[in-house]
């Protein structure tokens, strides 16, 4: 699991920045955001130490942030920081009934992410809220939903694609158990995203790009 999210978020950062015009690059990489989330949740289920592990998504995301920004030419907040406030959010809700505080802790939530901008903006939390509470039916179908909205309002075409994965999760949980087996150390999962970042920087400044 973990090394297919590292090489498809690969295949979609190289064909962004240097084949902007072939989509199926993009269209490969739609399957990591997904798998990033549900690894949240499942991250945010299982820990021991909640702490730790919002620091560590913490420092990640201030690690990935300027190599970020020089690599995609942008102001906006990468994705760590997306699942470092779909995190907190999570957090958030555990402390309290479901109501109106909770709805208002959500809008709240995406409407920052969108103003930022955050990388996904609300899109992302909302998927990993999907993953928190629906079974695993209802993942597919409010994904898929969450997808057709975003299709309409923004035209996100390929975004489609991302729903393959949640369609692996609820459907497939031998093939995601063997998946899951396949482990790589912790320094490899948590480094890879500033240190893919900062050499596809040094990429794009070496080729002027």
């Amino acid at each position: 699991m973990q090394f297919i999210a590292m090489i498809t978020m690969l295949i979609d950062h190289v064909g962004l920045l240097f084949f902007p015009g072939e989509m199926l690059w993009r269209i490969i990489g739609r399957i990591a955001f997904p798998i990033y989330a549900y690894a949240l949740v499942q991250g945010h289920v299982y820990t021991s130490n909640y702490r730790k592990y919002i620091s560590r998504l913490f420092i990640i995301a201030v690690l990935s942030q300027i190599p970020y920004q020089l690599a995609f030419d942008t102001n906006g907040l990468n994705v760590v920081a997306t699942l470092f406030v779909s995190s907190l959010v999570l957090r958030l809700l555990d402390s309290v009934k479901p109501g109106i505080v909770s709805a208002l802790t959500i809008a709240a939530a995406c409407i920052i992410m969108e103003v930022l901008p955050f990388d996904y903006g609300a899109y992302g939390l909302l998927l990993v809220l999907i993953f928190k509470y629906a079974d695993k039916g209802g993942m597919v179908v409010m994904h898929l939903l969450l997808n057709l909205a975003y299709l309409l309002a923004y035209g996100w075409v390929i975004q489609l694609a991302s729903i393959v994965p949640t369609l692996v999760i609820a459907y497939g949980p031998g093939l995601w158990r063997r998946l899951e087996s396949w482990t790589l150390p912790r320094w490899v999962w948590r480094a890879f995203y500033p240190a893919h970042l900062a050499v596809l920087a040094v990429v794009v400044y070496i080729l002027g790009i």
